[in-house]
């Protein structure tokens, strides 16, 4: 979450102190070569959407406003997640460290 949302203080100031610990983490680990990367899903396609409460027109309104605003204009899969998180765990990104990769679409 980049922006600013009602009723959103407490995950804001979470997730920033997290990824705030990113780098620090990163060099304190390195010597140890232990990389350190924190990796932000965006919109992703989950069971968790029919778990909100809401009614299926407005689970459907909502996502629907949510696609439009991501220049991919879809939401992701946990698949496309869990292969960022695959590829930062892998020799190919050996030299990859504490960084911040959203996984988001564009958005």
């Amino acid at each position: 979450m980049t922006r600013g949302l009602a009723g959103g203080s407490a995950t804001a100031a979470s997730r920033g102190a997290l990824l705030a610990m990113v780098p620090s983490l990163a060099a304190e680990l390195a010597p140890r070569r232990i990389r350190v990367n924190a990796v932000s899903p965006g919109a992703v396609e989950t069971p968790i959407w029919g778990k909100t409460g809401a009614t299926p027109a407005e689970v459907s309104a909502t996502k629907a406003s949510l696609a439009s605003g991501i220049p991919f204009g879809r939401f992701g899969t946990a698949r496309e997640v869990a292969e960022t998180v695959a590829f930062l765990s892998g020799d190919g990104a050996a030299y990859v460290t504490g960084q911040h990769i959203v996984v988001g679409g564009g958005l």
